[in-house]
């Protein structure tokens, strides 16, 4: 294949601007789309072209898949990368880019649309050897067969829509006296949410953490690990700080689990990278979904293997083969993201508005990935997340302490920030010493408002 030499970059905000960077050490040139809300966005005006797509709501710009295509065929784009979230895991778009002879930085369709559907996903994962949650083999809607399921999995059981994410459509039930009205009541809320109600049931584990697997796959049979990340600090399912490695995964366990979802992707012959999600609990990994796209906490990926993962992307989107092998990665160090929303940091209100002052913290191994300066004005129409501060440290303790000094640095004034909520974390002794779950956070929150 040819090399890619204009792309169009289907996204906005400080993944944006992270694709671009790649490309332009590529030598390739960037094409940025733009909502008419995004017109002063730092990727519109780094980029080699900008093209409006439309108003500000996403569902008329950024979802605009007749749009985003007439953009990279008016401007010449030989590639589209999606980022993350809008159309990243929209197997249908894959599928329209590729049929207008335009390379999609990203998964085979066929892939995006199996583990999009998390009961075809969970499947697929059990085929392929890797270790699941009990509970029902599909979707479920006879409450008899439920009940006798719930039985065997044992109380508690969550009850999650196939095609949902994000808390909805999510019951937890212990009784089972409970289990029909819940079943009643998750299925009403996917079908309000996703327009699909069907539901499917696992047991439910009491205080996991959530553990990842970054994995990538050249789509010829080819495919590496590259460690996990701990993605346990979370706030109603989001994610609000990561870590790379894992505190409580052990390099024999980190080992195995690399060993078996880097061979699950080799024989799925998957293509591009992708993160394989567990929980953990009580020594043992339960596969819970695949995202079939880059993740928003990548760069502590990047900072403990020193690969350029949307470089990577790229490559393997020209036809190449891996860079690396799994013998050549290495693990060094400790890294460490926290999201930076505009958000009110104690009721968690989104705070959109005027940036009036805007200093990034630096210094050795300090990056920040954002797309925000002084003078630019956050929309009120798309996610809070403003930036990701990332630090590395040759240990986890150290790592802590050059994080916390770059929170200290950072300025942003105009709007309300999470900052503040992050250096309260940082000070806590569970966080230090790495001990806490996915239920943590939120009994942490509720703590300080008591």
């Amino acid at each position: 294949m040819p090399q890619i030499k204009k792309l169009l970059i289907a996204n906005r905000g400080e993944i944006a601007l992270r694709i671009h960077r790649a490309c332009h050490e590529m030598g390739i040139k960037t094409v940025a789309v733009h909502s008419t809300a995004d017109a002063d966005a730092m990727h519109v005006r780094l980029a080699d072209e900008a093209i409006c797509i439309g108003p500000p709501p996403a569902g008329e710009s950024y979802l605009n898949i007749p749009n985003i295509i007439s953009a990279a065929e008016i401007s010449g784009a030989d590639a589209i990368h999606p980022g993350y979230g809008f159309l990243s895991e929209n197997a249908q778009f894959a599928e329209i880019v590729e049929a207008h002879g335009i390379r999609f930085v990203g998964p085979k369709p066929e892939h995006i649309r199996t583990m999009g559907d998390k009961i075809e996903a969970k499947r697929t994962a059990g085929a392929l050897g890797l270790p699941l949650v009990p509970g029902s083999d599909g979707a479920i809607s006879d409450i008899a067969e439920a009940k006798a399921i719930a039985e065997r999995a044992g109380y508690p059981v969550i009850i999650k829509a196939a095609s949902g994410g994000g808390g909805r459509g999510m019951k937890v039930v212990h009784d089972p006296a409970e289990l029909e009205t819940q079943m009643l009541q998750a299925g009403s809320e996917a079908k309000a949410a996703f327009g699909d109600a069907t539901v499917y049931l696992e047991k439910y584990l009491g205080n996991p953490r959530h553990i990842e697997f970054q994995v990538f796959g050249d789509g010829n049979g080819n495919a590496i690990h590259l460690g996990e990340r701990d993605c346990s600090l979370q706030r109603r399912h989001q994610k609000v700080l990561e870590e790379a490695l894992s505190p409580v995964i052990t390099p024999e366990d980190r080992e195995r689990m690399g060993a078996i979802v880097a061979k699950a992707m080799a024989d799925m012959g998957y293509r591009g990278a992708g993160t394989i999600e567990f929980l953990w609990e009580d020594g043992e990994f339960y596969f819970i979904e695949m995202n079939t796209r880059l993740q928003v906490e990548h760069p502590v990926t990047e900072m403990i293997t020193g690969m350029d993962l949307v470089r990577e992307q790229i490559r393997v989107a020209e036809g190449h083969s891996l860079s690396v092998t799994q013998d050549e990665i290495e693990f060094r160090g400790h890294a460490i993201e926290c999201r930076i929303n505009a958000e009110d940091p104690k009721t968690f209100a989104p705070s959109p508005g005027k940036i009036t002052a805007f200093h990034a913290p630096g210094g050795m191994h300090v990056r920040v990935d954002s797309g925000i300066y002084a003078g630019y004005k956050i929309p009120p129409y798309y996610d809070s997340m403003i930036a990701k501060l990332i630090v590395f440290g040759r240990t986890r303790e150290g790592c802590i302490r050059r994080l916390r000094r770059a929170l200290e640095e950072f300025v942003i004034e105009g709007v309300k920030t999470t900052i503040p909520l992050h250096q309260a974390l940082l000070d806590e002794p569970d966080f230090q010493s790495g001990n806490y779950t996915i239920k943590w956070l939120e009994e942490w929150l509720a703590k300080q408002d008591a």
